[in-house]
């Protein structure tokens, strides 16, 4: 299988280190798109605010020539802070202060490099508060202008004109953009597990010293896009039961 990271010729992935140093020293602007691995309901997947983040920025610098500016976006940052969620598994977190650590790094090797305006657009509502306090210490401690771009806050009147108010965490709206951009991989068919390969001294492929169970072949089913429908939240039952998550227009 071959591995594609898809870059544009905007990207700081496609560039080699002397094509990299003229393009930061040059931007009008840095992109670095900021996301999450975390739980989004049944029916997408947990990659939700890092594709969120990457399509949005790419299309935001794609738009920048078209008002005379010059932007280099970064690759996205995939992880963000979202403890919250970790009762759900496939949900990766990183703590508050290693998030922060993270942006500030980031940030000053960008001024390092010769940058002088970052803008941290950002996808996951975890993401803010650590992000904020990293803007502050890089403009403090390295004179880098850092623009902490949580998207919403610019678009929170036009998707509940759109949406209404249950646009939030895994609602119509996080719903519809991955049906836009990724229709594949939206949908609520839960995929089964592919079987172990059975265990012998011989690494032999017999049954023989198998259990039965580890030796029933499954099949890996793909997501129907048109089943990509919301799946109905529990209620809060004051039981120990993981819930399905609840959608909040505070949540993202």
């Amino acid at each position: 299988m071959t591995v594609s990271l898809d870059y544009d010729e905007y990207d700081l992935g496609s560039m080699t280190w002397e094509d990299a140093g003229e393009a930061l020293e040059t931007a009008d602007m840095v992109v670095l798109p900021t996301g999450s691995i975390e739980q989004h309901s049944k029916h997408l997947p947990v990659t939700v605010d890092t594709l969120r983040a990457e399509n949005l920025t790419r299309e935001l610098v794609e738009a920048a020539p078209e008002r005379g500016l010059s932007m280099v976006r970064l690759p996205t940052l995939p992880y963000g802070y979202s403890e919250h969620h970790m009762t759900y598994p496939g949900t990766i977190t990183l703590g508050a202060d290693t998030y922060q650590s993270v942006l500030e790094e980031i940030g000053a090797s960008m001024a390092e490099h010769g940058a002088d305006r970052l803008a941290i657009v950002n996808c996951h509502g975890g993401n803010r508060s650590p992000m904020k306090l990293a803007a502050d210490r890089l403009q403090r401690d390295h004179g880098i202008e850092v623009y902490p771009i949580h998207w919403t806050e610019y678009g929170r009147e036009q998707l509940v004109e759109e949406f209404g108010e249950g646009w939030g965490h895994a609602g119509d709206h996080e719903t519809s953009v991955i049906e836009l951009f990724h229709p594949d991989w939206c949908g609520k068919t839960k995929r089964s597990r592919r079987p172990r390969r059975p265990t012998t001294r011989s690494n032999s492929t017999s049954t023989s010293r198998t259990s039965p169970n580890r030796a029933v072949s499954a099949t890996r089913r793909t997501p129907t896009p048109s089943s990509c429908e919301k799946s109905s939240p529990t209620p809060h039952n004051g039981s120990s039961t993981r819930l399905s998550p609840i959608w909040s227009s505070n949540a993202e």
